[in-house]
């Protein structure tokens, strides 16, 4: 079995590329991160986005919204999924994230900001 410090080793070379616009790169990092550990909550995330930045708004939208619901507590994946919402023109649906993260962290910067837009 993997250290978890390997794991999060290929995890970070991951979003190392996804951040420099490598998006094939990052897939292939973040896809065996999950060959390793199915349900890596940050690999998901970085795969859905990736989808956004690639142009497949409805599967990064969709992905976000199902990771959404299934780690309700995720602040950073219900920002993204507003962000991504409110991109498409789904500013009801934004709003409505910014103010569940703000009820759960009302020192959420990023959030706070977005409200100005609701």
């Amino acid at each position: 079995m993997l250290e978890v410090m390997e794991v999060e080793a290929i995890y970070q070379k991951g979003f190392e590329y996804r951040c420099d616009g490598q998006y094939a790169d990052a897939k292939q990092f973040f896809n065996r991160v999950l060959s390793l550990e199915p349900g890596h909550v940050k690999s998901l995330h970085q795969l859905a986005l990736i989808m956004c930045y690639e142009g497949d708004f409805d599967g990064s939208l969709d992905n976000l919204g199902k990771l959404s619901t299934t780690y309700p507590n995720n602040l950073d994946v219900r920002y993204d999924l507003a962000m991504t919402q409110m991109m498409l023109g789904f500013q009801d649906e934004a709003c409505a994230n910014f103010r569940i993260i703000l009820q759960a962290n009302p020192e959420h910067e990023k959030a706070r900001q977005q409200m100005n837009y609701c």
